[in-house]
């Protein structure tokens, strides 16, 4: 399993999920333009001293990481966006697999329509809507952690930690 954040913005987001991935063993690919350079102190500080931990790959576009060598012949793309809540599963209903790419899109736009295009498998996080006091959405690195953690757990892989 692996996360990957299209074109993410902020920095301590980013941060949060790097050490996200180094506490669950899971890669971390970035898709450019990164809102941020890869040394901007928020982004290390959110990661604490976990950096050494982080699988990371950075990849210059899409295109770069949908045609990365070694891809695995198995991996499906699971998107997540604002965006995508129609046709979408509930994350807690999804039949995850262990070699699935969990794409996230950019803060503040979630992922283009092309991207949402490219796979038949979306899903969101149920929330409770603004009418009844919820909100619109929720935070980048937030909702990694809980789409990562369903994912891990529907596959059996948080049984070696218990």
């Amino acid at each position: 399993m692996r996360i990957v954040l299209f074109e993410p913005e902020i920095p301590p987001n980013t941060g949060n999920v790097a050490r996200l991935c180094a506490a669950t063993g899971t890669e971390l690919h970035l898709i450019e333009p990164l809102g941020f350079k890869l040394e901007n102190r928020y982004l290390k500080r959110a990661g604490l001293d976990y950096w050494p931990n982080v699988r990371l790959f950075t990849w210059p576009d899409w295109r770069a990481f949908a045609q990365r060598p070694g891809r695995p012949a198995a991996e499906r793309w699971v998107m997540t966006s604002a965006k995508s809540r129609h046709g979408s599963a509930p994350v807690q209903h999804f039949a995850f697999q262990p070699e699935d790419s969990l794409i996230f899109g950019p803060e503040t736009r979630g992922l283009p329509p092309e991207m949402l295009d490219a796979s038949p498998h979306h899903v969101r996080i149920p929330i409770r809507p603004m009418e009844e006091g919820g909100v619109r959405s929720l935070n980048l690195s937030t909702s990694v952690g809980m789409v990562l953690v369903m994912a891990l757990a529907s596959c059996g892989l948080l049984e070696q930690w218990t």
